[in-house]
């Protein structure tokens, strides 16, 4: 069992809502590995950063990585940071992974002042400008399809990614 898709990307670009759209398109499943852990964990992921630290929140993230990789075979989204972790660049290969790309304007105006995103607490437009320069490499070096999604809808964007996927 492997997912149909994975999606990666920055806060904002749209893993999620682009990723419910997809499965739609698709007939498949949605996973999203973020409610996983915060399924496991039995609270949100801001009290999660809180009470134990981003470190224990990274190690949950890589057990429910490895495990929506093993067991989800629908559209799969990954949390924004997940790229960080060595083992899940490396769990990523062979999979086809969509990176959706989005720049800082767009990326703002869709996670506004980071309610709920623990990273993006203090001056939200820097954080996410610092994270989508760190992290932008490592997406690029995970993904088999990019696809931008500055200025589009999340029909638009899953009916390209769908498009690609029957290629």
């Amino acid at each position: 069992m492997a997912p149909v898709c994975v999606l990666v990307g920055a806060p904002g670009s749209g893993k999620t809502t682009v990723g419910l759209a997809l499965a739609e398109l698709l007939g498949a499943g949605f996973r999203d590995t973020d409610l996983d852990i915060v399924r496991l964990a039995g609270k949100p992921i801001p009290e999660i950063f809180i009470d134990e630290g981003e470190d224990h929140f990274r190690t949950l993230e890589r057990a429910a990585v490895a495990a929506a990789l093993a067991s989800c075979d629908g559209v799969l989204a990954l949390g924004g940071g997940a790229v960080l972790a060595e083992e899940n660049r490396a769990a990523l290969v062979g999979h086809p992974v969509v990176y959706l790309s989005v720049e800082l304007s767009d990326a703002v105006k869709r996670v506004g002042l980071g309610a709920g995103r623990p990273l993006l607490a203090i001056n939200p437009r820097a954080t996410l400008k610092y994270l989508l320069d760190q992290r932008r490499p490592l997406y690029a070096e995970v993904a088999t399809t990019t696809v931008v999604t500055d200025g589009r809808s999340p029909a638009e964007i899953a009916a390209e990614i769908a498009a690609q996927l029957k290629r």
